[in-house]
């Protein structure tokens, strides 16, 4: 539990960075057009993939190194290997949900960015 805490601190703290060093883009983006819900979904959206990557990249390396050890520990007795799908899904479910979560704030920073301001900002 302490690990998906720190995962998500990781997530809305990576986001509140990239709203704040991406001013200058918003900013433009509300310029040409975007509307404050397409700036919204925008960083919804990117907070999602960014979630999703981090939990399909943590457990394909989990598995892998689960399938390694199982196989190094063959001669001490362990000869069952159970990979368990269904826990793994939830976890992906768990993930997406927290990235929704986690953009809530920093979503809503960037909708408010000041298009003036965010222009000639560098």
């Amino acid at each position: 539990m302490l690990a998906v805490v720190v995962a998500v601190l990781g997530i809305v703290n990576t986001l509140v960075l990239s709203v704040v060093e991406r001013t200058r883009e918003l900013g433009l983006l509300r310029a040409v057009g975007a509307t404050r819900s397409q700036i919204r979904t925008l960083v919804r959206r990117e907070s999602v993939l960014m979630s999703l990557l981090g939990a399909v990249t943590g457990i394909a390396l989990g598995t892998v190194s689960g399938v390694a050890l199982s196989r190094a520990l063959l001669d001490q007795g362990v000869t069952r290997l159970a990979v368990p799908a269904g826990t793994l899904t939830l976890y992906l479910v768990i993930a997406a949900l927290v990235g929704i979560l986690a953009a809530v704030g920093p979503a809503r920073r960037a909708s408010r960015v000041d298009i003036l301001r965010a222009v000639t900002t560098e």
